[in-house]
Order: C-alpha cells, then sequence, then structure tokens
C-alpha cells in the first residue's frame, strides 16, 4: 500500500533551522565543482587511464564516456529535489520511493563514503603542504599525518561558523585552482604547436572518440577509473535548504557543475597527454602526473609550484565539502528519528549543524589516524573501496526517480526522457559499475599489498562489510526503541509536480 510523501526531516517548530538563502546559484555551482577536487583527481588518476591496455591518446574519450551516467544521474537529483528540496538527498528520496529501509542504507552509504575519503584527502593536504615549501621535501607519515589532521579541525571549524564563509573559502579555492589548472594546460598546448619538446604528441580530434579505443573491455576499464573523478558535485545538493530558491537552484546547480567538470577533465588531460607523452604518463610512479609535469611545463620550479597549489587548493576545497554532505546526511538522518536526535541539532547563531559537523570531523581524524597507525597498506584499499559506495548511491538516485515519478513519465515526451529514461540509464550504468568494481576488487592481486583476506581482495571485504555494517546498525537502531521513521510508507509524486514544482507537497504519512 502506497502513502502520501514522506518527507522525514520536517524541523520542530521550536528548533532553530539552516540558514535560508545563504548560497545563490554561482556559490551552488562553486560548492559542486570544488566538491570533486578537480586538480587532484586529475593529478592522480590521469596516468592510471592513460596505462590501460588499448586507451592512451584516448584518455580524453574515456573523460567524455565517464561523464555520461554522471550526467544522467544529476537529471535524478535535479528532478527529486524538485520534489523535496532536503538535505538528506539520497536518503530522504530513497525513503520516499522504496521505503525507509533503502533511504536508511543510501545514507549510510554517503556517510562511510565521505568519511573514507577524506583521509585520503587530508593525507594529500598535508603532503602538498610540504611540497608547497620544498618540492624535494620527504617529510615522515607522522608529520604528514599531523598536518592533515590539522586540516581536517580547520575545515571542520569553518563548517560550522558559517555557510556563507564556507562559500566565499571555496570561491578563493577554486578560483587558484582553476586559473593554474587552465594556466597549465594553455602553455602545455602553446608550447606543444610551437616547440620541439621531446616526446610530445600533436593533439588529435581522434583523441575524443571512443570507438576508436582498443577494444571494449579496454574502454570499461578505463570508465571504472574515470567515472570516480566526477564524485562529489552532489555536495550542492546536500545545501538545498540553504540554497536560494532551494526547489530549483541546486537542480540547475548540478547539472552546471558537472557540464564544468567535464570541461576541466578533456581539457587539461589533453595538455596533459600532448605535452608529456603516452609513455611518460603511463608509466608515472608517483600518483601525481601533474606535478611530473609542472617543472617542465613552465620552464620553472618556481613556477611549477602553480600546480602544487592546486592540487594543494583542490584538496583543502574538497575537504571542507565532504564534511558538508555528510553533516546536512546526518542532520537529515537525526530529523527523521534515524539517528540519535543530537546529530539534528542546529546552531542557534551561526545556523548550522554544528553537533553533525563536529562529529564528522572527529570520526575523520580518528579513521585517518587510527588506519595510518595500523597500517598504510589498509588504508589505501578502503579508498579503493569507495567506488562501490559511490555506485551504490548514485545508482539508488537514478532508480528512485524512476520509481517516484512513474505516473508521471508517460504524461509528455520530456517527462518520460529527463525524469525517466535519463536516470534509468544512469542507474542501470552505475550498477554495471558495481558489479564490475565487485569482480575487480574480489582479487587480492589488486590490493595494495597483493593480501587476501577470506580469500578476496580487501577492497571488496572492506567496502561490502561496510555496506553489510550498515545494515546491522540499522536493524540495531529500529529494534532498540525507534521504530518512528521504519513506519514511514513509501509513496508516488503527486500529479503535475514535474510540470509544477510549486505543488504542495503533504505531510508523511506512517503505519
Amino acid at each position: 500500500m502506497e502513502g502520501t510523501v514522506v518527507t522525514p526531516s520536517a524541523v520542530p517548530p521550536d528548533e532553530p533551522a539552516l540558514k535560508k538563502g545563504a548560497i545563490n546559484y554561482v556559490s551552488s555551482v562553486v560548492i559542486g565543482v570544488a566538491s570533486t577536487a578537480p586538480g587532484y583527481s586529475l593529478a592522480a588518476v590521469l596516468g592510471l587511464i592513460v596505462a590501460v591496455e588499448g586507451i592512451g591518446v584516448q584518455a580524453p574519450a574515456v573523460m567524455i564516456v565517464s561523464f555520461i551516467p554522471i550526467l544522467c544521474v544529476a537529471w535524478a537529483y535535479r528532478y527529486l529535489n524538485r520534489a523535496d528540496p532536503d538535505c538528506g538527498t539520497t536518503f530522504s528520496w530513497a525513503a520516499k520511493a522504496f521505503g525507509p529501509s533503502a533511504g536508511w542504507i543510501g545514507g549510510w552509504a554517503i556517510i562511510v563514503a565521505d568519511i573514507i575519503v577524506m583521509a585520503n584527502l587530508a593525507q594529500i593536504a598535508g603532503l602538498y603542504s610540504f611540497l608547497l615549501v620544498d618540492s624535494s621535501a620527504t617529510p615522515s607519515t607522522a608529520v604528514v599525518t599531523l598536518v592533515g589532521v590539522v586540516w581536517i579541525a580547520v575545515m571542520t571549524w569553518v563548517c560550522v561558523i558559517g555557510i556563507e564563509l564556507n562559500a566565499k573559502t571555496q570561491r578563493w579555492l577554486l578560483t587558484a585552482e582553476i586559473v593554474t589548472l587552465a594556466t597549465f594546460a594553455i602553455v602545455a598546448l602553446i608550447r606543444v604547436w610551437t616547440e620541439s619538446i621531446p616526446g610530445s604528441i600533436d593533439p588529435s580530434l581522434s583523441w575524443f572518440n571512443p570507438f576508436a579505443i582498443g577494444s571494449f573491455d579496454a574502454l570499461v576499464s578505463g570508465v571504472l577509473i574515470g567515472i570516480f573523478i566526477y564524485w562529489g558535485w552532489d555536495s550542492l545538493v546536500t545545501v538545498n535548504e540553504e540554497t536560494e530558491d532551494s526547489d530549483t537552484v541546486p537542480g540547475k546547480a548540478a547539472v552546471s557543475a558537472t557540464l564544468i567538470l567535464l570541461g576541466i577533465y578533456v581539457i587539461v588531460s589533453t595538455a596533459a597527454l600532448a605535452f608529456g607523452g603516452v609513455d611518460r604518463l603511463a608509466n608515472d610512479e608517483s600518483g601525481d602526473v601533474l606535478g611530473l609535469l609542472a617543472n617542465d611545463v613552465f620552464g620553472s620550479s618556481l613556477l611549477g609550484k602553480l600546480v602544487i597549489i592546486a592540487v594543494l587548493s583542490s584538496a583543502a576545497a574538497s575537504t571542507q565539502t565532504t564534511i558538508l554532505p555528510t553533516a546536512r546526511t546526518t542532520l537529515s538522518m537525526a530529523r527523521a528519528k534515524a539517528l540519535p536526535s543530537a546529530l539534528g541539532k542546529i546552531h542557534p547563531q551561526y545556523l548550522t549543524p554544528h553537533v553533525s559537523t563536529i562529529w564528522m570531523g572527529a570520526l575523520s581524524i580518528v579513521w585517518y589516524v587510527g588506519l595510518t597507525i595500523v597500517s598504510e597498506n589498509i588504508l589505501f584499499d578502503s579508498i579503493a573501496a569507495l567506488g562501490l559506495m559511490i555506485a551504490f548511491y548514485y545508482g539508488l538516485t537514478g532508480f528512485a526517480c524512476v520509481w517516484y515519478f512513474r505516473r508521471e513519465l508517460t504524461k509528455s515526451t520530456k517527462n518520460f526522457i529527463m525524469a525517466g529514461v535519463l536516470p534509468l540509464a544512469g542507474g542501470l550504468m552505475l550498477l554495471g559499475v558495481f558489479i564490475k568494481s565487485c569482480s575487480d576488487l574480489s582479487k587480492p592481486e589488486n590490493s595494495t599489498a597483493g593480501d587476501s583476506w577470506l580469500g578476496l581482495g580487501p577492497p571488496l571485504v572492506i567496502g561490502v562489510g561496510m555496506l553489510l555494517l550498515g545494515v546491522v546498525l540499522m536493524i540495531i537502531w529500529r529494534f532498540n526503541g525507534h521504530p518512528e521513521f521504519f513506519r514511514l510508507k513509501p509513496e508516488v509524486s503527486p500529479p503535475g509536480l514535474l510540470d509544477d514544482p510549486a505543488i504542495e507537497v503533504p505531510p508523511p504519512h506512517a503505519a
């Protein structure tokens, strides 16, 4: 039996709410782009894509193909945000479409993915802080970890004291990053076209043609890597309750942010490939392709530090915007009584979810320091497991859009394609990514140290284990005196909502 619309995170009338209208369209797009850490993502991933047998110069084409499921899911975010501009995003929307349990696990996947990636971002921020001062520096793991912890603490504080400061900080960090990446790409391409650079290759239109890739398996392998450099843009939707015109602006900004990311990735990857050549990028063992090329591109170690600034600002910005969605997901879940009520508190002065934000920062520090002490290999394997969580909750959002709007899809061609075909295609593609990732991560040789846990690769055990842990915690919460949220009924979109977002959504209905 279907009930009326589920809005699980209704704000109690006697409690302060998140600050309305604090973020405009531009700031929303900035948060979405900055959240993906484009500078760091390119530096870490481009060499891996180029190295896949059969791809080579077709790396820009892989960037384009990897973007397709992301764009499809962005449309799902746009329409679901129109129906319910709730900061819980996937948590709230999956609960509407499929019921409370699906929503809870979707929210859990967001939380786990964000905490895991914080360790990697903090480590990059810590390391590049030293490289900015001395590019030949080799600081100890303990010192890098300490600086990384300081970065987490500072960004947590910024997120607590106000969303406007958060947005302004993002603008400065992203501006520094984009200007540096653009300068790198322009200088690299000009030098390739005007000078004789050893190992360089003149760009060709075939580089952007996915059909020129050696085999379908090579394309799939490249996309498995490339798809996750787009992850994070959905942070802008988690601050929808603090955004101007919350029912329309975040959805439009989500689509714009993903298109901007596509442009950045295609242009910069083309420039790096043209300047460095396939062999140099494919054989890079530093995990930092842009840093590898920076000094040569600019012809100066001093100017080469610009790229270090780009990667550092990228990691710092993403650290901040990773705290944002987690704090607001847990806020939404707490308001829905799916998590402890303390996580739903809003600071009376700053109007931010200060308790959730502080907990996010604290758990990230514990995770980062703990895994660094136990084993850096486990830290890297946990990062490899990220893909499972990302594919899971992005794909779930795509399917939720189709199911929630199912009665509206046949009312117009636009509805059918934009709210039906595209989100479904995105969900199916990400389901395929999830299955393929499980297959790849199950092989012990694909782990950092080549170890075997339970006869499987550690990244798969960590990824699936985290999702199963969520199921266990959900069951414990449900049967430990907190059944209210789990009584909510799934529902279907009110008639006409796709065409008129001003239609009032009814209150939640419990069994």
